[in-house]
């Protein structure tokens, strides 16, 4: 039961949320929740089930423990701040930094809009450096998938699926039978939220048209991890041990690579990959080296015409 103090105000209070009343007006306070308690509350409403919420889980769970579990009923720029030199002190990268950001961001707004927080810093987005993007020539193609195709028939379509769609792991594990058809495969359940379809080389294709023996879709027989043993073993075959870089994900990268060396308009290699903005598919861009041909052109022919003029 309320208490009622010497003014006439009504106070009731439950746990960490209270509650005062002037009048016949009724102010609700916010209560106080450290990040792990925001993500209990709302991590399964935000994300969906998979690779990316089994990171996030680990961004938010981190970036909890550096605040110490600290509570809050306002997120002030300072701790913001503050987490953000705790992670570069920690060596993370700045592209790091912009992945755990990201997660913060998205769940403080969630709980914003919801009335558990009533303030909300300004998210800087960290300056990255463009590194360099590994991707497979067509004899590492060949050789890899030819060691995995040794270990498992599932793993080597999979792979050549992977390739050929520049598609996220996820993504083609997640397919069922009525996404892949007429030429084309439909992606649903994908990082953005936006669904996409994109047409099928003929060896995509041909991986995907098999008997369905009670799976829900072509790779439905597969799990993540499963694939990524697979992959690890066929890659220390090949010699490739030592390349970091060399994760499923480089399919992606092999992909988008040889679209935009083949001539393909970063806006039209944006829609395949499926990325949110422009800037993601841009890391590509200097793979296009084939429309700055034209600029030699034009530059040997005033230095042609000055050459002449002297003569």
């Amino acid at each position: 039961m309320g208490a009622v103090n010497s003014s006439g105000s009504e106070w009731g209070l439950s746990r960490s949320r209270y509650s005062v009343t002037f009048g016949s007006e009724h102010l609700r306070l916010v209560s106080e929740y450290n990040l792990k308690e925001l993500f209990a509350k709302y991590g399964d409403i935000l994300w969906e089930p998979g690779t990316h919420k089994y990171n996030v889980t680990f961004f938010i769970g981190e970036l909890d423990e550096l605040l110490l579990g600290k509570r809050f009923s306002a997120f002030e720029q300072s701790l913001l701040d503050e987490l953000i030199g705790k992670l570069r002190a920690r060596g993370n990268s700045n592209a790091t930094i912009n992945r755990k950001m990201a997660a913060l961001s998205k769940l403080l707004r969630k709980a914003h809009k919801m009335g558990d927080i009533h303030s909300l810093p300004e998210f800087r987005r960290q300056k990255e450096r463009s590194g360099r993007i590994r991707f497979l020539s067509c004899n590492e193609e060949e050789m890899l998938f030819a060691a995995i195709r040794r270990r498992s028939e599932d793993a080597w379509r999979l792979s050549v699926f992977l390739v050929d769609t520049g598609c996220r792991l996820g993504e083609a594990i997640g397919l069922t039978w009525n996404d892949v058809g007429e030429g084309r495969a439909s992606f649903w359940i994908t990082k953005s939220a936006r669904a996409r379809s994109v047409p099928l080389t003929k060896r995509a294709q041909k991986v995907t048209d098999i008997p369905k023996d009670g799976h829900k879709g072509p790779f439905a027989m597969l799990r993540q991890a499963q694939y990524r043993v697979i992959w690890n073993e066929a890659k220390a075959e090949v010699g490739l041990s030592q390349d970091t870089q060399v994760v499923p994900h480089v399919l992606r990268h092999t992909c988008a690579s040889r679209l935009v060396q083949g001539g393909i308009d970063l806006r039209r290699v944006q829609m395949w990959l499926g990325h949110q903005t422009l800037t993601m598919t841009m890391r590509y861009a200097h793979l296009a080296t084939g429309d700055l041909d034209p600029c030699v052109g034009v530059l040997e022919r005033c230095s042609k015409s000055g050459v002449t003029k002297r003569a």
